[in-house]
């Protein structure tokens, strides 16, 4: 090794699922600010199921029973009525996942285990993320079932971790 060489970082695991539930989080809100407007509070066709605005205040209400379940010790943040409007659900999904994230960083600091969840954080936060992906399906679906389908460029942004 050269004298002026710096050894090689250690790759940091809890910092990297810390930063991978937070690129998560900046996909919901991507998702939503390329939503249309008019498509936000749309009732689903047939009239069963989630409105887009039911089903993202759903994934943040979600968050907080697991806060909750999990022993949670700050503020909590408060729930999202299911006619909330895109602004207030992309606040209530960043305050969320704030105070999420201290429980799962809690865990990996800690002996690894959530409170009313099995196996360990890792499996916590694979559901965690999962739970907001099934949902970001729901609401692309929905909305193009309501006449107004993403662009292109929104779907495949979905996908772009790298830059989100």
């Amino acid at each position: 090794m050269p004298a002026n060489a710096q050894p090689a970082k250690s790759f940091e695991v809890a910092s990297a699922l810390l930063n991978s539930y937070a690129t998560n989080d900046r996909i919901n809100h991507y998702l939503v600010r390329n939503l249309a407007v008019e498509a936000w509070t749309m009732p689903p066709p047939g009239g069963k199921g989630r409105s887009i605005s039911a089903t993202f205040a759903h994934m943040h209400n979600v968050r907080l029973m697991w806060m909750k379940a999990a022993g949670h010790q700050g503020a909590m943040p408060a729930k999202l009525e299911p006619d909330c409007s895109q602004e207030q659900a992309i606040a209530a999904l960043e305050t969320s996942c704030a105070a999420l994230s201290t429980v799962i960083a809690a865990a990996l600091a800690g002996d690894g285990r959530i409170k009313g969840f099995k196996p360990d954080v890792a499996g916590f936060l694979g559901y965690l993320i999962a739970h907001d992906a099934h949902h970001r399906g729901q609401a692309s679906l929905l909305a193009r079932q309501l006449g107004h389908p993403l662009a292109k460029s929104a779907s495949f942004g979905m996908w772009e971790w790298g830059v989100r």
